[in-house]
């Protein structure tokens, strides 16, 4: 078969443990389904990591970087290991190197009930979730990586925030709720004229009729820097008339995230608070192998499961790759997105879907309680791509 002149460049970074696992799992389904919608995607696979530092002295080396950024985007597992630190203790994690140097300051954490997958909540509302959270990226207390100050009596951080990266992270967040209202329009359109819209919403009709909703996260009865953060989002808010505009402190936000998440859309707030709610937003939908990631700037974009790489299952062929398959369909969408083609965003589209349908058929993938490895996942996902799937 000849290669689509639409091929584009994807830097493959495996990392380490699971990491690579899910990776593999992930390029045997992108293959298949790369050729059913005639588009080209070239894979370069890069070494960087935990393991990296260990052999080579360095966790991504300068001619690694430069072939991840001049690629069309990144696809990375997940990188660091407890015993393999570097020389102040923290771990090895140049995931972090690529978020500051490509200035990705758009962390997109999307959380989304599957068919199929247990939720945490008992109430029925539950299979409603369908929020993202953006976390910043760049900035915030995360700003302070190597920069902390440690004393024999004290230890101390600093937490930045700026008007230009918080003028583009609300930006983001508003463009993201608008187009998310639109999705869902759209697929109210598709459940008038016969078609399936049950995929992304549970079949709830209010969870198709929700509109656009920015809730900023922040701790700005407290620290002038959220003030000045929530003062730069009202004005960004401004722009965005057709968007609903929010703010709820973050220590609200966890207790109403575990209460009532289905009320919410789009969630962004400072690097450190996102951290810490995306692993509660992955708790609510079935936990870290369900919870796909993208950090996006304006020129470059990494795509990852928010999960780490589990030590203890590494090897063994139990990890779940769906946060890994999920992240590689934000990348294809993410790419039509940017003038890559319209089958990159329908190759999205039937990526999420097939997930979808065989989580709904029965798949049960270890984390969940059931027996279906990586490479059974993989499958089962590959085998809904097909005419009849």
């Amino acid at each position: 078969m000849p290669t689509p002149s639409n091929t584009l460049r994807i830097a493959v970074l495996p990392g380490d443990g699971i990491g690579t696992e899910v990776t593999e799992a992930t390029l045997a389904v992108l293959e298949p389904l790369a050729k059913r919608h005639g588009i080209g995607l070239a894979f370069e696979t890069l070494r960087a990591g935990a393991f990296c530092y260990r052999d080579t002295g360095t966790a991504m080396s300068e001619e690694t970087f430069a072939a991840a950024a001049s690629a069309d985007a990144i696809l990375l597992g997940a990188m660091g290991w407890p015993e393999i630190r570097t020389a102040d203790g923290t771990e090895i994690a140049p995931q972090l190197d690529l978020r500051f140097r490509l200035n990705l300051y758009a962390g997109v954490r999307p959380f989304r009930a599957i068919p199929g997958v247990p939720v945490a909540l008992a109430d029925p509302r539950a299979r409603d979730i369908d929020l993202v959270i953006v976390r910043e990226s760049t900035e915030g207390l995360f700003f302070s990586r190597d920069r902390g100050t440690v004393s024999h009596d004290m230890a101390e951080e600093t937490l930045r925030i700026t008007r230009p990266v918080t003028e583009k992270l609300a930006r983001f967040s508003f463009e993201l709720a608008r187009r998310r209202a639109e999705a869902r329009s759209g697929r109210r359109a598709e459940a008038r004229s016969g078609r399936r819209a049950e995929a992304h919403s549970g079949g709830r009709p209010e969870a198709r009729n929700r509109p656009g909703v920015v809730t900023l996260v922040d701790k700005a009865n407290v620290f002038r820097a959220f003030a000045f953060m929530r003062g730069i989002f009202a004005e960004v808010a401004a722009e965005f008339p057709d968007v609903a505009s929010r703010s709820h402190y973050v220590d609200a936000m966890a207790l109403d995230l575990v209460r009532r998440p289905w009320e919410f859309d789009v969630l962004p707030t400072e690097n450190m608070f996102g951290d810490i709610l995306s692993d509660l937003g992955a708790g609510l939908v079935g936990g870290m192998g369900f919870a796909p990631s993208a950090d996006i700037g304006d020129a470059h974009a990494v795509f990852q499961p928010a999960h780490g790489t589990a030590p203890d299952i590494a090897g063994r062929g139990l990890a779940n790759p769906t946060a890994t398959l999920l992240s590689a369909a934000m990348m294809l969408d993410w790419l039509g997105a940017r003038g890559a083609g319209q089958g990159f965003a329908d190759a999205a589209a039937e990526l999420e879907s097939a997930v979808d349908g065989a989580f709904a058929a029965g798949l049960r993938s270890p984390d969940i309680g059931g027996r279906d490895g990586t490479a059974a996942v993989a499958r089962a996902v590959a085998q809904r791509l097909r005419p009849g799937g």
